[in-house]
């Protein structure tokens, strides 16, 4: 039994069976099944799939986000923001997809030759909380688009948002077994790993969560895209708008309570600017506004739950017990629900086992560069290389950071962001494989080749 435990309150909300191993294979059979007729529908049929989810998103945008400030506490402002973007997401697929499968010719020395896109089976998607709708439109678009079909394993604090997201598709018509949300724990994710109707795993989730996945994947011989955690440097350099940098980069911190892969969460900065912009992002960050995530003044709502605020704050700690300095903020704060003020880390030292880690919370770290040399070394001496942010308005500077930053994504002078036409993943121990735009739509295809 899965029951969502509200983290702004503490409250336990709807409940949820988990499924038997019957129950399971009675879906498995069904994707399997489901395939074989999907697999073969033209792009026009998958297309108007597509168009029409993205129709019953738009139409329960207020309930379906809704559900997720229930389960896991992300503010209303934000998840509505978050549904607004599954509906774009499944229309950018709906209109580029068909462009994206063309085939391509070519010419050998022996004569002409075409090589083309095509499903290679059922999916199993393994999903996260922190973005508990977009994360699974970022494989479930494609994978409608490829002709494939898809199995969801979502996390089990929310379960309302995977039954949520299975009552869309049903309603936009698609055809039984095209996508269905498998209710059960992660102990039983290997299983279906080794499942022989299963072709290809992606997960959205921890180092250790995809490294068992990866293990299984390699014992079962199958594709797998893994995008796992990030500790993603915020470079400021001098010739940057401080200013501008300064509130980016608090937004960049505490969007979704600090809970995102993509959070910029240590800002490095150059010696001769480190005072200015550590006193203009400091105002911001003790700015920030904690409550209820259903109020539009609320900048940020709790953390995810009880557990997870325990681990930032034990983080914290560690790292004051090593000479780290928390400026302010930090602490748990009083009453019902999982809610911790913004704060700000100096003097943390590199080589701490925390600062290494992913802080998975509102707090940043704040590090002093002397140079761009110094800047780069300490934005790639972590295991990580998932995302980045830049900020210069030096070509030169520019330059070297987007050829030498060890990340899959930079974005210079901008805050770092999904969106569905650009390539989504990290290197390192960030994963490997993309999602979104054509590659997230060719990595679960068989590239053929005919010649003759």
């Amino acid at each position: 039994m899965f029951t969502s435990i509200n983290p702004a309150t503490g409250a336990a909300g709807e409940s949820f069976a988990e499924l038997t191993a019957d129950e399971v294979e009675t879906r498995v059979a069904r994707a399997a099944t489901a395939y074989k007729t999907w697999r073969a529908t033209d792009y026009e049929t998958r297309t108007a799939l597509l168009s029409a989810i993205a129709d019953q998103f738009d139409a329960n945008r207020q309930r379906l986000a809704e559900i997720a400030v229930r389960e896991m506490g992300k503010t209303l402002k934000s998840s509505l923001a978050e549904v607004e973007k599954c509906a774009i997401g499944f229309r950018y697929y709906a209109q580029e997809g068909p462009g994206m499968l063309a085939a391509r010719d070519f010419t050998t020395a022996t004569g002409p030759g075409t090589a083309r896109w095509l499903p290679i089976g059922p999916v199993l998607a393994v999903m996260p909380w922190n973005f508990p709708y977009w994360q699974v439109v970022r494989f479930l678009a494609p994978t409608i688009m490829a002709g494939n079909v898809g199995l969801l394993k979502h996390a089990s604090s929310v379960q309302g948002v995977a039954a949520a997201i299975e009552e869309m598709v049903i309603a936009a018509g698609a055809p039984a077994g095209v996508f269905q949300n498998l209710a059960i724990k992660s102990d039983k994710v290997g299983a279906l790993i080794a499942d022989d109707r299963i072709v290809a795993i992606t997960l959205t989730g921890s180092e250790g969560a995809g490294m068992k996945v990866a293990e299984a994947a390699g014992r079962a011989l199958k594709k797998v895209v893994l995008e796992l955690g990030g500790s993603d440097p915020f470079i400021v350099m001098p010739s940057a708008d401080l200013d501008h940098a300064a509130k980016t980069a608090v937004t960049a911190r505490i969007q979704n309570t600090g809970q995102s892969c993509i959070c910029a969460k240590r800002m490095i900065v150059h010696t001769d600017v480190y005072d200015a912009f550590l006193g203009k992002f400091s105002a911001g960050m003790q700015a920030v506004k904690a409550g209820d995530p259903m109020e539009s003044a609320t900048d940020m709502g709790p953390l995810s739950s009880e557990e997870q605020r325990r681990t930032v704050l034990d983080q914290i700690e560690m790292i004051r017990k090593e000479g780290g300095k928390l400026l302010f903020g930090g602490e748990a704060l009083p009453g019902k629900g999982a809610y911790m003020s913004a704060g700000v880390l100096v003097d943390v030292p590199t080589d701490h086992a925390v600062a290494q880690e992913e802080m998975f919370g509102p707090i940043a770290m704040v590090f002093r560069a002397d140079d761009i040399d110094a800047a780069i070394a300490l934005a790639n001496d972590v295991p990580f290389g998932l995302g980045s942010s830049v900020w210069t308005n030096d070509p030169a500077e520019r330059e070297r950071f987007e050829r030498e930053i060890e990340a899959g994504m930079t974005a210079v002078n901008q805050m770092l962001a999904s969106s569905p036409e650009a390539p989504f993943g990290g290197i390192k121990r960030s994963g490997h494989g993309r999602e979104l735009g054509p590659y997230g739509l060719h990595e679960f295809m068989n590239l053929q080749t005919i010649v003759g």
